[in-house]
């Protein structure tokens, strides 16, 4: 291992750099996947005789160096940081950039967690949020407050409306202010779009998802292209205990190594089940940036490699027909999460976004969401047709 724990040593494209990046094959035995590090403390040379500059597992834990090293190089970032959970790295993120009394601009279609975080705990801390369309340059530069924003905080697409958020113009905004863009990268992954590269400051995800893509482990990181910020995050997380253990990162790192072929599965069948249901006669509006007429597909074919495997869409008939597909859906599994390699199915004002219901951020009733996964796309689409009757 080396001594800078979040070196990245691996360059050439993204599927290689998934691969190799962290980590170079154990000089001892020649084993090529990082081992899973079950130790919470480490054995010193003599007092502060640190092997590797490890110490404590909160602080580092070489299975997490290894995850961590990758998740920089896929989002070309200096330094990468995995967390116990999504809101984990967001509560961190916040907790390294923000005071009591200073601002933030949030989308106003944010995840409902997002929210939950921001408006039920951050706000009784002291840190204000300001909700607007992302989406509306000019709105966002009117909801920013000069010398109190320090973050502007973008999801892009967003869930569960997929809208587009452009990452380059948003940046200069939020930069002329004097304010950071964090971008919730969690629905396009790093395959399909690098936010570092468009002019973000920080990158968020929950590994939960596509990164670690199997729906067998709960995970989050922070990616950041500033070493200065680099440090206040590493010295919040610890100080905190955002960690996840190593096994956790065992999973999310195995995860990783294979999203590139796994996103361009989950794109080929999210785009015929996009074709599908716009066909439908009991759809009546199809929620995709793939499709020419969404509002932010001229954005999304800028910033994005393709459109992702996220579909949503509303049913004729309202909430309780909506309801029902999901309910009669087999193939599809009813269940919140997304971004493993099996399709689930969900109605976000009754699940994922239910603790948004009644505020600026709630969602259609008849709003039905998809992750689209792996599985033979007839299948999928057949067990669509029986859903919706």
């Amino acid at each position: 291992m080396s001594d800078q724990p979040h070196e990245t040593t691996a360059k050439g494209g993204f599927e290689t750099r998934a691969i190799h990046a962290g980590y170079e094959p154990d000089p001892t035995t020649g084993a090529v996947i990082p081992p899973i590090y079950a130790t919470s403390t480490y054995k010193q040379d003599g007092v502060g005789g640190l092997r590797g500059g490890y110490e404590y597992s909160r602080s580092a834990n070489p299975t997490r160096t290894a995850l961590e090293g990758a998740l920089a190089a896929v989002e070309d970032g200096e330094r990468g940081f995995a967390m116990a959970s999504g809101l984990a790295a967001e509560d961190t993120l916040v907790r390294a950039t923000c005071r009591p009394g200073d601002h933030v601009v949030l989308p106003d279609d944010a995840y409902g967690g997002t929210f939950r975080l921001f408006d039920k705990v951050e706000k009784a801390w002291g840190l204000e949020h300001t909700p607007v369309d992302l989406t509306d340059l000019d709105a966002v530069r009117a909801a920013i407050r000069p010398g109190s924003t320090r973050l502007v905080w973008l999801e892009t697409p967003t869930n569960p409306l997929l809208n587009v958020g452009d990452i380059e113009a948003l940046a200069a905004v939020a930069h002329d202010a004097g304010a950071m863009l964090v971008v919730d990268n969690t629905f396009a992954s790093p395959y399909l779009q690098q936010p570092l590269t468009l002019g973000a400051d920080v990158v968020v995800h929950s590994t939960t998802k596509y990164v670690g893509g199997h729906s067998d482990v709960v995970g989050g990181a922070l990616v950041v292209r500033d070493l200065e910020l680099a440090e206040q995050v590493a010295f919040h997380q610890n100080s905190i205990g955002a960690v996840p253990g190593p096994f956790d990162c065992f999973l999310t790192h195995r995860g990783l190594k294979t999203l590139g072929v796994r996103m361009d599965r989950h794109c080929d069948n999210a785009e015929k089940v996009v074709e599908f249901l716009t066909r439908h006669p009991a759809v009546t509006q199809v929620l995709y940036p793939g499709l020419p007429e969404h509002p932010g597909h001229e954005v999304a074919s800028r910033q994005m490699k393709r459109y992702g495997g996220m579909v949503a869409f509303r049913v004729a008939g309202g909430e309780q027909q909506a309801l029902a597909a999901c309910e009669r859906a087999q193939v599809f599994t009813l269940g919140e999460s997304l971004g493993g390699v099996e399709s689930l199915i969900e109605h976000p004002g009754r699940m994922t976004h239910a603790s948004v219901a009644g505020t600026d951020l709630e969602v259609p009733a008849d709003l039905v969401r998809l992750s689209v996964g792996i599985e033979t796309a007839d299948d999928l689409l057949a067990d669509l047709d029986r859903a919706l009757g």
